[in-house]
């Protein structure tokens, strides 16, 4: 069962509304430290849950600045949004690192209050199953970071926390998976209910949810391990992944105020809705494989710079024909590379597409976590590689048919079979292309959970994407391979920080790979 953040604004603020350090940890006198005595500790669960889904500056600022329009899913001419053109912003690189600091605080004393009660023992499993959803995000868009010891400062009096290596993360976050998912027991008490904003305590989307993250991390490791990767998925899938879309990890949003929102569609349709544009790349592929998906992507309004809680919001007009993309690496800065000067210039930046307001652009956009498309999507890559049994093909046409059926979760209309069998009867699945195929559809399908569409390219190497050489960027033309740490660890965590930095081959830069990200 799915239920929607009913969250008290009041609540979220005494968990959440003190300042974060961004070592990870804590003084051990925080006058601000909510404790036991304070505040419920399924209330903290529900917020860490909340951090899954998003806050806002990481997800205005990594999620959207960065990794969308990195990964040609949205361009923008806005300067701040340095991802479009690879410039160098050191505290936008940081925003997740800094932001998730209170996350884990929060979930970390929720897994010690929880890790010895018997009567708590499937909710001990589904906090280690967030703290792996929470960390897995982390390590992939830094590399090495606080993980053994992060957010432990009040409990355990560790101040400055060391940095694990990535590839001591990945085998302990897999080992928690696996140790989770055959604990929980929906024999034993689950008092959790509302409280959990995923599943209302269902110990079975739980489990499904941990072995579909064990997909996702097995899968990770294909180009640095592909040994411990087939090992890892074929644990997963035997252990029981989603059968159908209606069992996708999902946090649903309450659409009667923006601070229970959905926090990137709250950055698109009300914090900074004139920003950006969908990417000509990606509705270029919409369009030339005649995706029904187009007109649930994109929307071209006359004046986008209202929000949504303004009386001047408008839905826009999401007919296909009318959809335009805008190329990525411009600006409007009347040099030669103004949007002006873009191929495919309209002669009014309006008259590009903006990310659709029916459906992702919305305060209540529902938070896919972790969906049956993209397991089948895996699925097909490991059947591929020959680590699973079962067609590739049947998984491919399957995930297409999952990620179609899913937009109906934004309360629209949605894709009928007959469009969906038209779709792949006009891009059949084609063994010799098989990685590039599966993986672009997995970008298509990654659509708004940017972080995940940034991590699979990386991994994958598809879609090819067209490279930006702007001016002034930061990594000589190249998509950014990793964010950098904020600029306070090298002074207040700096033994730490240090030991991390020279675990990477090209130091603290975007250039730099993570350990799964083997060249």
């Amino acid at each position: 069962m799915k239920n929607k953040i009913l969250y008290i604004l009041t609540a979220i603020s005494l968990l959440f509304g003190s300042s974060s350090c961004s070592d990870f940890g804590d003084v051990n006198t925080d006058p601000q430290h909510v404790t036991g005595d304070k505040m419920k500790f399924e209330m903290m669960f529900t917020g860490a849950q909340v951090f899954v889904a998003g806050r806002d500056w990481a997800a205005w600022r990594n999620n959207l600045i960065y990794c969308s329009t990195m990964m040609q899913h949205l361009s923008s001419v806005q300067g701040y949004w340095a991802g479009d053109k690879y410039t160098y912003n050191s505290d936008y690189n940081a925003a997740y690192f800094d932001s998730y600091d209170s996350g884990i605080k929060t979930l970390m004393e929720t897994y010690f209050a929880w890790k010895d009660d018997a009567s708590k023992v499937n909710e001990f499993q589904m906090t280690r199953i967030v703290r792996v959803l929470l960390m897995h995000r982390m390590t992939d868009m830094y590399g090495d970071v606080p993980y053994s010891e992060a957010g432990q400062g009040y409990i355990s009096g560790i101040k400055y926390p060391k940095y694990d290596t990535q590839q001591s993360i990945y085998m302990d976050m897999l080992k928690e998976l696996d140790e989770a998912a055959q604990t929980l027991d929906s024999s034993k008490p689950n008092n959790i209910k509302a409280a959990d904003i995923m599943y209302g305590g269902d110990v079975d989307g739980w489990r499904k949810t941990a072995y579909s993250l064990m997909l996702r991390l097995g899968m990770r490791l294909s180009k640095v391990d592909p040994a411990e990767a087939e090992k890892w998925v074929k644990k997963a899938v035997a252990g029981g992944l989603y059968t159908t879309t209606s069992e996708s990890a999902t946090i649903l949003h309450d659409p009667t105020t923006d601070d229970a929102a959905q926090a990137t569609g709250k950055v698109l349709c009300h914090l900074d809705p004139d920003a950006s544009r969908v990417s000509l790349t990606f509705i270029d592929h919409l369009r030339n494989t005649k995706d029904p998906r187009l007109i649930y992507t994109a929307t071209v309004c006359e004046n986008p710079k209202y929000g949504v809680l303004d009386s001047k919001f408008e839905l826009g007009d999401t007919t296909a024909v009318v959809q335009l993309g805008m190329p990525n690496g411009f600006d409007q800065l009347e040099g030669a590379t103004d949007i002006s000067k873009a191929p495919n210039w309209a002669g009014n930046i309006n008259k590009y597409s903006v990310v659709n307001r029916y459906t992702y652009s919305r305060l209540d956009a529902p938070t896919l976590v972790i969906t049956h498309a993209e397991n089948l999507l895996l699925m097909a890559e490991a059947a591929y590689r020959g680590w699973i049994t079962g067609s590739a093909k049947s998984y491919y046409e399957a995930a297409v048919k999952s990620a179609m059926e899913q937009i109906s979760d934004y309360g629209v209309r949605g894709i009928s079979s007959e469009q969906i069998a038209k779709y792949l009867q006009d891009n059949p699945y084609n063994e010799a292309d098989a990685l590039n195929q599966i993986n672009t559809q997995y970008w298509v399908v990654t659509f708004i959970d940017e972080y995940e569409a940034w991590a699979n390219w990386r991994r994958s190497g598809y879609p090819a994407l067209k490279e930006i050489n702007y001016y002034g960027n930061a990594t000589n033309g190249t998509i950014p391979r990793r964010f950098t740490y904020p600029r306070s660890e090298a002074t207040i965590n700096a033994k730490n920080y240090q030991a991390a930095v020279a675990n990477l081959a090209d130091g603290d830069k975007m250039t730099s790979r993570v350990w799964w990200d083997k060249k």
